[in-house]
């Protein structure tokens, strides 16, 4: 007996060129076709994503998803589904899913914060990358039916050769935040708090329009020579394997999806004690949680850490293992498998 062919998917993302959300569409896109299904996307101009889509075999459809004229892009983005014919489409964000129109096909909206569920009225189905994001949904009215948890994975960085920086220097503690130099990141609380971390440096790796407040915040602190800022990186994970403490010390984190890497890397992790970090991490040995907002409750549980090499050891252990037990690409492309199913036969 031959089994049925797997369901056609089309993933739509009108995202930026960098952020969480759209790496991990990228990443989930690649994954689901070299799972056998057939896939295809559909996303901004964007020759860097397209590149990395089609490297990995993907087939593309640039559109440009206007950002007033909504009815334009949903109108060719019509014809373009109507053709591919899928039988699941995921729009990932407000803007994609405002401007994907029903269809023969399950439309299904895929959430990452807080959105306004306005533009998701339209929706078979809505995915929530953490519990917190499904509940607050169903809270709001959406039937529990249609609601599901979805996880993002992250990559497995545990074979990835340790390197460490080489403008900080030999034997001083090597602290490692990541993200978009933004307020929301919190990292002005982070530079803060290594005026009471001896010795220790802090990179921040990434871009954006806070680096000179950053700066600024640095030279304050009398921290400048200890605090790094390299931009974005190529690859992170020989960075984040060789760091004594990744942090994330974001203001707005609905998920914090370099926590997870973090934890894939082996890296002992200090989060602030908000929505998607907190939820990883709260009431578990897999990391710790600081006050967010709070430089001293930073510090304190840096030098924790630390000044305590066997307690580092232990969360590092124990996070790696819960990324192998609920964020490793194996386990969550099976939750993936079966929310398809769900939906095919519905």
């Amino acid at each position: 007996m031959t089994s049925p062919p797997l369901p056609r998917i089309a993933h739509i993302m009108a995202g930026a060129a960098r952020g969480g959300a759209e790496l991990f569409f990228e990443r989930l896109s690649v994954a689901q076709h070299r799972q056998g299904y057939p896939v295809t996307t559909f996303i901004r101009p964007d020759g860097a994503r397209a590149a990395r889509l089609e490297a990995g075999h993907v087939a593309i459809t640039q559109l440009r998803f206007h950002r007033h004229l909504t009815f334009l892009t949903r109108r060719h983005l019509k014809k373009c589904l109507t053709t591919y014919r899928p039988d699941i489409a995921i729009a990932w964000m407000n803007r994609a899913t405002r401007a994907t129109p029903r269809g023969p096909w399950a439309l299904v909206g895929r959430l990452g914060g807080y959105y306004d569920l306005r533009n998701y009225r339209h929706c078979d189905a809505l995915i929530g990358n953490t519990r917190g994001l499904v509940t607050w949904m169903t809270q709001k009215g959406w039937p529990q039916d249609k609601v599901f948890y979805l996880p993002n994975f992250a990559r497995d960085f545990s074979d990835v050769t340790p390197q460490r920086p080489n403008f900080i220097p030999a034997n001083v503690p090597f602290l490692l935040a990541m993200g978009r130099l933004h307020p929301n990141k919190g990292f002005d609380v982070l530079i803060r708090a290594l005026q009471d971390v001896p010795r220790a440096h802090l990179v921040i790796a990434g871009e954006g329009p806070a680096r000179d407040a950053l700066q600024d915040v640095a030279r304050q602190c009398g921290v400048t020579s200890r605090v790094h800022l390299p931009g974005w990186l190529t690859d992170t994970g020989p960075f984040l394997r060789a760091c004594d403490i990744f942090i994330c010390s974001s203001r707005i984190e609905p998920l914090g999806n370099i926590v997870i890497e973090a934890m894939s890397a082996g890296r002992p992790v200090i989060a602030g004690n908000i929505q998607g970090p907190a939820e990883i991490l709260h009431g578990t040995e897999d990391g710790m949680l600081a006050e967010s907002e709070n430089p001293h409750d930073f510090s304190l549980k840096i030098n924790n850490l630390l000044g305590d090499p066997d307690k580092a050891h232990a969360l590092s252990v124990k996070g790696r293992q819960r990324y192998e037990r609920e964020f490793s690409a194996p386990t969550v492309l099976a939750q993936w498998d079966r929310f398809f199913q769900q939906m095919r036969f519905r």
